[in-house]
């Protein structure tokens, strides 16, 4: 669950990492009463993001910009990895469901955080090539599956927190219902590149959903769902 990464040269590009993200952080504002986490931060310092990462593109995986990683789909900026995952507020002991695999770097920082990840790629060679890493990183918290995240995976429902790593045009109905009261989801959503805006969805005791927005995104479309 929690992988030994013995390449020290990236250590310091892992460091000016978390520094970059910590004063993008005080750049955008109070979006969430409080700053980025020091728990999610320590696990962000520690999982190898250049091995999830093309090769060719090793000493560009700690920059803060997003990367290509094939099939028109790309590995999400440190910056933005680092607020969906503090939005979440992960527990120990959670269940999470994440929408969209890619390269399986946001999988392993959940898996650091949480108890169990269930994590759906509808891309299958992402799906396998994202299983396959993260098994060689020692991640047997997670499970990784080929299908159309709209769905969700009903199978492991209700979850503490779900994140969708791609915009739909519309928060799907059935990530809302497979959200645990007390739950909490991470969304961009919304049509084309610009008119996208990330969404925290928390739904009460009562099972009643409500919706915050906290900043604008640009989010390759989560696709599927007909």
């Amino acid at each position: 669950m929690r992988p030994q990464d013995n390449d020290d040269p990236l250590a310091d590009a892992r460091r000016l990492m978390i520094e970059e993200i910590r004063d993008m952080a005080e750049e955008t504002g109070d979006y969430a009463a409080r700053p980025i986490s020091e728990r999610v931060l320590a696990v962000m310092a520690r999982v190898p993001r250049h091995r999830f990462v093309p090769e060719g593109e090793t000493w560009s995986a700690y920059y803060n910009h997003p990367l290509s990683i094939g099939y028109g789909q790309t590995i999400s900026q440190p910056y933005i990895v680092a607020l969906m995952t503090d939005l979440l507020r992960l527990g120990e002991n959670d269940t999470v469901l994440e929408v969209g695999t890619g390269s399986g770097y946001q999988a392993a920082i959940l898996a650091e955080l949480a108890g169990r990840v269930y994590s759906i790629e509808i891309v299958a060679p992402l799906a396998e090539r994202a299983a396959k890493l993260l098994r060689e990183l020692g991640y047997a918290n997670v499970e990784v599956k080929t299908g159309d995240g709209h769905a969700g995976w009903p199978e492991h429902a209700p979850f503490d927190a779900i994140i969708v790593t791609a915009a739909p045009d519309e928060v799907p109905q059935a990530l809302i219902a497979q959200l645990k009261p007390g739950g909490r989801m991470v969304i961009p959503v919304g049509e084309g590149w610009f008119a996208q805006e990330l969404m925290l969805i928390t739904k009460d005791s009562d099972g009643v959903s409500h919706r915050k927005d906290i900043l604008p995104v640009r989010f390759v479309p989560l696709t599927g769902g007909q």
